[in-house]
């Protein structure tokens, strides 16, 4: 039996393995939410009303169903483009009209990323027009949702265009360790995104108003010089022109951090509350979360490329893949685009890990919280989100290890109200 065929099998089984047990999970998790939609469990029964738990059974419920179906594309799509020859065709289609060289391969990876964008427009389009207008989250308009994509297509250009070209030349011109100088460069590249991204690109999405409040400025500022903590300002963003969804967080790299406020949270809670949940972010900077996320992404980046190095090599990679490689010329673009579509299939299977590692994380900066602020302020806060929200408040027990990357609301405000 032939590498390629078992590189074949191997991905097919992983394919219907990962879809198997996503569907088992999804069914778990509705088949758990609904079975608990009619009452409130006890610990919430004062501060949470039946109709508020049951919208937000409904709506985890909702999310889940369309999942199902998303997934099932989303697996056809994978199959159409590798083991059924749809990047094959469309390989040697743009062969045949611009011939080899990076112009090639440049169009290639636009097209695909152009193709599978369009093939998932109408679950995106249902997901904000259907569904969380079904559940009064949207607040985007058609011309505002036209004016994103556009943004995002041609910043997507604009930004993803020349470290492509980059990474294709590196790969072509710097021998047998290419995927070392390509990690270099990938790292950099993201490390100067992190940098430019709340100067530069989010205000091109969104409106960003320095946090006028004096009351609530004050405590925010105390909080943050009691923790050692220092950003480049307080801004609050008009999160409210997209969605009714809340969130604080914290942008930004080394002098260019910035301290974010949706203007939705700001409406939805108090000062003290507020300064609570900023305490929690707080506490992932204080746990140095942020930083050992990066060097796990550093290392995590740096063994794919190695394996990218040695793949891109290897004849049985693209045809296990359904692609008839000329090994005599470039093959980079064809080696990312499959490696990117591979990777996915198997690393499904270890998703719990970092899961298991975020919540660990949340438990961490809640306790950080507590400690600096109003522990009370801060099970206040989160009910309030997790009610505006609509995040069901008895999710299943196998679905949240395998995907949550918080803790339920009854084991943070369980761990929360536990003796120190």
């Amino acid at each position: 039996m032939s590498y390629s065929l078992i590189f074949t099998i191997a991905f097919a089984a992983a394919i219907v393995a990962g879809l198997l047990v996503k569907f088992w999970l999804a069914t778990r998790q509705v088949r758990h939410v609904a079975q608990h939609r009619g009452t409130v469990p006890a610990a919430f029964a004062q501060t949470i009303t039946l109709a508020a738990h049951q919208k937000a059974a409904d709506y985890t419920i909702a999310k889940a169903r369309f999942g199902l179906v998303e997934m099932a594309w989303s697996a056809a799509l994978l199959l159409g483009w590798t083991l059924l020859g749809g990047l094959d065709l469309l390989n040697k289609l743009l062969l045949g009209w611009i011939g080899g060289g990076m112009v090639q391969q440049l169009v290639l990876l636009a097209a695909f990323a152009a193709i599978g964008g369009l093939l998932e427009l109408p679950f995106t389009l249902w997901q904000t027009f259907r569904l969380e207008e079904r559940f009064g989250f949207n607040k985007m308009t058609w011309k505002l949702w036209l004016a994103d994509t556009l943004k995002s297509t041609l910043l997507g250009a604009v930004i993803g265009l020349p470290i492509a070209a980059l990474i294709l030349w590196l790969m072509g011109a710097a021998g047998q360790l290419w995927w070392l100088w390509a990690w270099g460069a990938w790292m950099g590249f993201n490390l100067l995104l992190m940098l430019i991204y709340p100067t530069f690109i989010a205000p091109l999405f969104n409106k960003f108003q320095p946090l006028d409040d004096p009351t609530l400025k004050e405590r925010v500022t105390a909080l943050m010089k009691r923790c050692g903590f220092a950003a480049k300002g307080l801004f609050v963003m008009d999160g409210s022109t997209r969605s009714a969804h809340a969130n604080a967080y914290f942008t930004g790299f080394g002098a260019s951090k910035r301290v974010v406020f949706y203007d939705t949270l700001l409406r939805q809670l108090n000062a003290g509350e507020v300064e609570a949940v900023l305490a929690h972010e707080l506490g992932h900077f204080k746990h140095r979360h942020i930083v050992k996320r990066l060097i796990a992404m550093f290392a995590l980046s740096l063994a794919g490329f190695a394996l990218l190095g040695w793949v891109s090599t290897q004849v049985w990679f693209y045809a296990g893949l359904g692609v008839q490689p000329n090994m005599t010329a470039p093959n980079s673009a064809l080696a990312l685009l499959l490696f990117m579509l591979a990777v996915p299939v198997f690393g499904f299977f270890v998703a719990p890990l970092p899961a298991l590692l975020s919540r660990k994380h949340e438990f961490e900066a809640d306790a950080y919280a507590v400690a600096q602020t109003s522990g009370a302020d801060l099970s206040a806060a989160l009910l309030k989100l997790y009610q505006d929200n609509a995040s069901t408040l008895t999710p299943d027990p196998v679905f949240v290890k395998f995907y949550y990357s918080h803790p339920p609301a009854s084991e943070r405000l369980a761990r929360m109200a536990a003796p120190a």
